[in-house]
């Protein structure tokens, strides 16, 4: 779903199987966000297609309630930005080993 700069409302419906009312009800507990319109239509980044997925995965396959949702869409994004910090200061650590290698030799 990140090929697309954004999906509209009906793609969202469409490719994911969600009512307005499911798309209202994760925008009324602050767990989604729409971005812009086009016209009548609400859009969405991909990043919050995804939540949409992930949070119809947890209500409707897995029987989580609205509060446990909005707990693991937040907990999903503290561990994502956690893995890329981690992926920075694994970044800096393989640069400056390579350096000191360099100089080494």
């Amino acid at each position: 779903m990140r090929n697309k700069r954004y999906f509209t409302a009906d793609e969202i419906k469409e490719l994911l199987e969600v009512t307005d009312e499911f798309l209202e009800r994760l925008e009324a507990e602050d767990i989604i966000r729409a971005e812009a319109s086009t016209g009548p239509q609400k859009c969405y980044l991909p990043e919050e297609a995804d939540k949409i997925r992930f949070a119809h995965i947890l209500i409707y396959d897995m029987g989580v309630n609205i509060e446990g949702v909005e707990v693991a869409v937040r907990l999903r994004e503290v561990m994502d930005s956690m893995r890329l910090q981690m992926d920075r200061i694994l970044d800096c650590v393989m640069r400056d080993i390579r350096e000191k290698f360099l100089k080494d030799h």
